[in-house]
């Protein structure tokens, strides 16, 4: 699993109950292409809003073909506090300043540019701009009441500008140009930290996020597991798909339940026998070759499943039978169940 996917879960979630909910809403979409639906091509025409009921708390406009955000049927909304936005063609945050009360906003898979158009939306607690082209994280001064930020898959080549944000738990940045874990002073109530697929070549300025349990820089430039020691609360670490050559650093993080180390260039397991609340462990596609490595194992008596394959003693024509007379009470095998 990478920081993109454990995001997305979110995003599906969100979906899910909006389309379950959008028609006790009383909100109607029109729209004038021929299937009634999100067409194919681009000269078809976009979607036309009309909103039915004044006091809808939540507004489904995902996959509508929205070009523009036009002011004329939100301002009839005394109480909106859904607005969702995913894949449409919009470019440009506006006309959003009637909504005060919202509290959700999605604009996922759009072709917006720049973050603006925000300032009253001072009640907002999640927002998602991810898949966009945005090329700065700025115009979040207002919104000191977030608490899930998603910026993945945009253009940002640098952590700012969020310092204030002191309720945020989830901070979600993966898929950008960034090569620098900087700026996050001030989160104090992050829990949630995904960095994968960016341009990061060490674990570093971290140390303030006392609070921090989920942690992703999963296919990044990381060749070595650093301070993390001032993280005593970290149950989630993922680390897979970098140049990470030895298993270390993890000497105060006791509360560890999952570890991916996967697709790094690892040749022995070491150092984790301390991690008794270790559950997961996934160190896949290295370079394990002997197996007195698995003794490393015997001390985690929580861990249930671990993934092995791809290493050179996968080889080997007994590795699952070997494996599980090493550590009896495992109960997954790869993916496979003991």
């Amino acid at each position: 699993m990478n920081g993109n996917e454990l995001s997305d879960s979110k995003g599906d979630n969100a979906e899910e109950k909006s389309n379950s909910e959008v028609s006790s809403q009383r909100v109607q979409i029109l729209q004038n292409s021929r299937n009634g639906g999100v067409g194919d091509q681009e000269d078809e025409p976009p979607g036309e809003i009309v909103v039915i009921d004044v006091n809808a708390t939540e507004l489904d406009l995902n996959y509508s073909r929205i070009r523009e955000i036009t002011a004329a049927e939100l301002e009839k909304l005394n109480s909106l506090e859904c607005l969702y936005l995913r894949w449409n063609l919009i470019k440009k945050i506006e006309n959003l300043q009637s909504l005060v009360t919202l509290r959700e906003l999605e604009l996922y898979g759009n072709q917006i540019t720049a973050i603006e158009g925000l300032e009253c939306l001072v009640n907002l607690e999640f927002l998602d701009l991810s898949f966009n082209r945005i090329p700065e994280i700025k115009g979040l001064e207002k919104l000191t009441k977030l608490e899930k930020l998603f910026l993945s898959a945009n253009k940002i080549s640098k952590i700012e500008n969020i310092n204030h944000l002191s309720k945020l738990k989830l901070l979600e940045l993966g898929n950008n140009k960034i090569r620098t874990i900087e700026n996050l002073e001030g989160l104090d109530e992050l829990q949630s930290l995904f960095l994968g697929k960016n341009k990061i070549n060490k674990i570093d300025r971290i140390s303030t996020l006392k609070n921090l349990r989920q942690l992703s820089i999963q296919c990044n430039r990381i060749t070595k597991i650093e301070n993390l020691n001032e993280l005593l609360d970290l149950e989630e670490l993922y680390l897979s798909e970098n140049g990470i050559e030895v298993v270390e650093g993890l000497e105060n993080n006791l509360k560890l339940n999952t570890i991916d180390l996967a697709f790094n260039k690892i040749e022995k397991i070491g150092n984790i026998c301390h991690l008794s609340e270790l559950t997961e462990f996934w160190i896949n596609n290295n370079n394990i070759s002997a197996w007195r490595c698995l003794d490393e194992l015997t001390s985690n008596k929580k861990l249930a499943t671990v993934y092995l394959e791809g290493n050179p003693i996968a080889k080997d024509p007994n590795y699952r039978r070997k494996i599980k007379l090493t550590i009896p009470w495992i109960t997954q095998i790869d993916a496979t169940l003991t």
